[in-house]
């Protein structure tokens, strides 16, 4: 199956307190060509993502971005052992300096000690860059299947208008083949009408030299080769799109010998009908041409 470059893929996740957004876009490259926007405080990610993407696919040019954000940090208060030991231990020594002096002091409560600075403290669970990376390299297989997918059905219809494009072309050279066998037989008679004249106004010249220049011509707008080339081109280029991608770098070596081959045949028309046909030819092999440049 042929695979298109184009494509588009977005995906979501969540760890901890970080929530992200994947988005991948991809468009016709002669080569492969990868742009990526991803958060460089992430330690490694970028090679990462760089290395699966170059494994997953031969040509394109792909932009893919990767948004963070980080949610806000689930909290939690804890104590402080330590220093609820030295409050209590301080305590201790208060009440026990007022007992020898005769004061009575008002017991101390557990609001108070945990309002006391230092006793409780936040926790934050925010979770760690390394986790991270792991729980984004983990989900981008995911996001390149998606985006894979997406190549795979672009390329299915570009299949379709590649092989009903091949079939004009074929239809287009049978025509050729036919017009250029008409025009045999008017080119034979023009032919023998310019023979004959050129003897009755010329003194001594050579009939059968003047056969042979007659004939020269008559090779030089022969279009069996031209006729015969397109055919092999269209079974060549049907192969390549049965084989699937990666295809799009010979089809388009192709589409240049389909050229070739239908600017030679306008220049040896030497007739309304077939100069119409090749110019046919000329506009159906631009068309797929165009549609051949976005095939991996």
């Amino acid at each position: 199956m042929l695979h298109s470059m184009t494509g588009f893929a977005t995906l979501k996740g969540e760890q901890g307190a970080y929530g992200w957004t994947w988005d991948m876009r991809g468009v016709n490259a002669k080569g492969l060509d990868l742009r990526l926007r991803v958060p460089d405080w992430i330690d490694g990610l970028e090679p990462a993502v760089r290395g699966a993407l170059g494994k997953a696919m031969a040509r394109g040019s792909v932009s893919l971005g990767l948004r963070v954000q980080r949610e806000e940090a689930q909290t939690t208060q804890v104590v402080n052992p330590a220093q609820l030991n030295s409050i209590l231990a301080a305590l201790q020594d208060v009440e026990n300096t007022a007992a020898k002096r005769g004061v009575t002091l008002a017991p101390t409560s557990g609001a108070e000690l945990l309002a006391t600075r230092g006793v409780l403290e936040t926790a934050s669970d925010d979770g760690d860059s390394a986790a991270l990376k792991q729980a984004l390299v983990a989900q981008l297989p995911d996001l390149i299947t998606a985006f894979l997918e997406m190549r795979q059905t672009e390329g299915a219809a570009l299949e379709i208008v590649l092989r009903s494009q091949l079939d004009r072309i074929e239809g287009l050279t049978a025509d050729a083949a036919a017009a250029a066998e008409a025009r045999r037989a008017e080119t034979a008679a023009a032919l023998q009408v310019n023979l004959a004249r050129v003897l009755d106004n010329t003194d001594g010249a050579d009939p059968d030299r003047v056969a042979q220049e007659l004939a020269l011509i008559a090779v030089k707008t022969d279009v069996t080769e031209e006729l015969d080339r397109l055919h092999a081109h269209v079974k060549a280029a049907r192969e390549l799109i049965a084989k699937g991608s990666p295809a799009g770098r010979k089809l388009d070596f192709l589409m240049q010998e389909f050229n070739r081959e239908a600017n030679t045949l306008c220049s040896k028309a030497q007739s309304v009908a077939l100069t119409r046909i090749g110019l046919d030819l000329k506009a159906v092999i631009d068309q797929m041409r165009e549609q051949v440049q976005n095939v991996e």
